[in-house]
């Protein structure tokens, strides 16, 4: 369920919603009707809500159990796995670790990363392997990773549909995500108390840096999108949606015809209430051109607005801009 938030005497407007057996169905009137709704929801507010997404709702519930059953153990158990030495793209980050960019007050969350699992490797620390905490959480692997796949394969599906839209062949995007460093992430914004710092905020407002980003809907509200006159859309859903946004390096390679919009998680009304949610950032691979094509810059400015840059320097660059890799690693 998507409401309206209320800004003076504005009312916000909700987001988008698009149907995923719209795309599979085969009939092309529904097929086409999809791509135009996303792809006109991502050149005009970066978001929308997927519906019928066909991921089961007891996996979703298993894993968000999983989690909550990492999260509370000890401190020190949890640090077993952190991997700073990898930017923090595998394991546990501990609370307060990352900030938004520009903003030096800590997020209020911890969270665990995992990626691809047939892809990894112990030497390349730009596809690292995925680690689990089998020893202490059995079927955090099993959970995790299933949803992972899920996820990933609908990526895959919006991606095509995007490329459809940007006047491409439908295997565009998808073949520049194919190995990429697409993540998944597990995130707990604890109970709050005296102890939080002045001006810190569970997720304080940024833009993604990838291609698009799958949020698994949270176990409570606090998401917020961002609209043209800055006001926000308040984002309350259910595990029957899936909200997509578009990132940053999707932005960089249309020239802005896809928007990267800015969002945030507020904290609660109610201090003790603690937050669950699981996005999925989807990377393209680290080789991958990210400089504005033609074709868009002739649809939007004219003029390249966006740097010319690979996908791997970028993802490195916002990873030191937010606190999770250093300015000097190669």
């Amino acid at each position: 369920m998507l409401n309206y938030e209320t800004t003076g005497d504005l009312l916000t407007r909700p987001l988008p919603i698009a149907d995923l057996s719209d795309f599979t169905s085969g009939d092309e009137q529904r097929v086409n009707s999809f791509i135009q709704t996303i792809g006109d929801s991502l050149a005009d507010i970066g978001f929308f809500a997927l519906t019928n997404h066909g991921i089961d709702l007891s996996l979703i519930e298993d894993t968000y159990e999983e989690a909550e059953s990492f999260f509370m153990l000890n401190e020190s158990v949890k640090r077993l796995y952190a991997k700073p030495e990898i930017s923090h793209q595998r394991g546990y980050t501990a609370f307060g670790v990352e900030h938004a960019k520009d903003n030096p007050a800590p997020d209020l969350k911890e969270f665990w990363q995992t990626g691809r699992g047939q892809q990894g490797s112990e030497t390349d620390n730009k596809y690292p392997m995925n680690i689990w905490p089998n020893e202490h959480i059995p079927k955090f692997e099993e959970k995790v990773d299933d949803l992972y796949n899920q996820m990933e394969a609908i990526s895959n599906q919006l991606l095509a549909a995007c490329s459809l839209y940007l006047g491409k062949q439908s295997n565009w995007l998808p073949s520049m995500a194919e190995k990429g460093n697409t993540i998944m992430r597990i995130i707990h914004y604890p109970p709050l108390d005296s102890s939080t710092p002045d001006g810190a905020v569970r997720s304080a407002a940024h833009e993604d840096i990838n291609f698009i980003t799958l949020l698994m809907t949270a176990t409570a509200a606090g998401l917020q999108v961002m609209d043209h006159d800055g006001t926000w859309i308040d984002v309350e859903g259910n595990h029957e949606q899936i909200i997509v946004d578009s990132g940053d390096m999707i932005q960089n390679l249309t020239n802005g015809l896809f928007k990267s919009t800015t969002h945030r998680v507020v904290n609660p009304g109610d201090p003790t209430q603690r937050r669950f949610s699981m996005p999925m950032f989807v990377h393209p691979r680290n080789e991958i051109d990210l400089t504005p094509l033609p074709e868009f810059i002739e649809q939007t400015s004219g003029s390249a607005d966006y740097p010319s840059i690979s996908a791997g320097d970028y993802l490195h660059q916002r990873l030191a801009e937010i606190g999770l890799a250093s300015n000097d690693e190669s």
